[in-house]
């Protein structure tokens, strides 16, 4: 790879000199010299090529002395480049000053042609490391960029509005612990009277596990709308992620339906934590775990329904276990019991309320640690 050099002295013989010493650099294309006399003819030379790389500059020169033009050199655009001050020996002040406005090394007069050569080696491999870190920001503001994208995408696939109804309330909140997460939930009518609901959490954390959540339940929803009962809805999908989805690559599922007439609410547990119900006077209790396992690992899985009904103030409660494995700095977990215990304490709050307290009480025992899963809760009461 060619680096030019921009050589600045008045005294015209050290041309000869560097180009003769080089002269096998040169031929090679390893090396391309150009020169200038004082700083003015310098500074005319770098603003017409950008692509010079090192600079070497005596500091005793006419119209413009070096220490002049390391100052000037600040000022340029794009300074990309590596300056070595040459001075007389024991000019120590003048040397320190130049170090002091950016020069990288120093020789001393009379040149000793092998220590340049040192120096010049020195100071491009020093000026390729500054590239290789200027590439790896340049890569890491890029991988930001992308992921604050994912983000906004994630976040607009989930639901951030909640219907405002007679028959019950609804609310949903989810905290990744990364830019991008692989918890889901969604909501929706099925038909007039039908409204259902779905939690999931993938295998994994960061964009992968986003991109496996944002297919699951696109096609958890695209199978559920067609009317049919849960554990037929999680035989199909599970069937057709185990045909696309990557090995190791599974989702678990929780999906209900509600017949908002009745309060009867079929559902089935896809290898999920079981949610809560909660019942108006604060009795907190888990839902029968019927269903079958995860999806997208095994194909041809028997799944199976099953039906409570609610009773008018009694709230459903769906959480991935990004809640009940949340450690502390003891590196114990929330657990269900932490879970349940809160469940109880704010039970009587409105749905939001009830949810944002939660995720409260998680965030306040774990305290000092640094989220390690999805943090994921979605709660309906059922209002008759």
């Amino acid at each position: 790879m060619l680096t030019k050099i921009l050589v600045v002295d008045d005294e015209p013989d050290l041309e000869q000199l560097i180009l003769q010493k080089f002269r096998k650099h040169i031929q090679n294309k390893q090396f391309h010299f150009v020169f200038a006399r004082n700083g003015i003819e310098a500074l005319q030379c770098l603003e017409q090529d950008k692509t010079i790389e090192i600079i070497l500059t005596d500091i005793n020169m006419p119209e413009m002395d070096g220490l002049t033009l390391l100052t000037k050199i600040k000022e340029l655009e794009n300074p990309l480049f590596r300056s070595v001050i040459v001075s007389a020996y024991g000019d120590i002040d003048n040397i320190r000053t130049a170090m002091n406005r950016g020069a990288f090394d120093f020789v001393i007069k009379p040149i000793d042609l092998n220590d340049l050569e040192i120096t010049i080696n020195k100071s491009l491999g020093d000026l390729l490391l500054y590239k290789e870190a200027l590439l790896s920001r340049d890569q890491l503001m890029t991988i930001k960029h992308e992921l604050s994208i994912a983000t906004e995408i994630q976040t607009s696939i989930l639901p951030k509005t909640f219907p405002d109804r007679k028959e019950f309330d609804l609310y949903a909140h989810m905290i990744p612990a990364r830019e991008v997460g692989g918890d889901l939930y969604d909501f929706f009518f099925i038909d007039k009277y039908r409204i259902g609901l779905i939690i999931g959490d993938v295998s994994g954390k960061g964009i992968p596990a986003a991109l496996f959540m944002a297919v699951s339940k696109t096609l958890l929803r695209a199978t559920a709308l067609k009317g049919m009962s849960p554990d037929t809805c999680l035989s199909l999908v599970n069937d057709i992620l185990v045909e696309e989805s990557l090995p190791m690559m599974f989702v678990s599922v929780f999906y209900g339906i509600l017949d908002i007439r009745s309060g009867i609410f079929e559902y089935c547990n896809g290898g999920h934590n079981p949610p809560y119900i909660v019942s108006a006077t604060g009795e907190v209790k888990q839902v029968d775990n019927k269903g079958g396992i995860f999806l997208g690992g095994i194909k041809n899985v028997e799944y199976e329904s099953n039906m409570i009904v609610l009773q008018k103030g009694d709230s459903l409660f769906l959480y991935t276990d990004g809640v009940t494995e949340a450690a502390d700095t003891r590196e114990e977990m929330f657990e269900e019991s932490r879970l349940e215990t809160a469940l109880l304490n704010h039970h009587a709050l409105a749905i939001e309320a009830l949810v944002q307290s939660v995720i409260a009480s998680v965030q306040e025992f774990s305290q000092g640690t640094e989220q390690g899963d999805d943090i994921t809760c979605l709660a309906l009461r059922y209002l008759g």
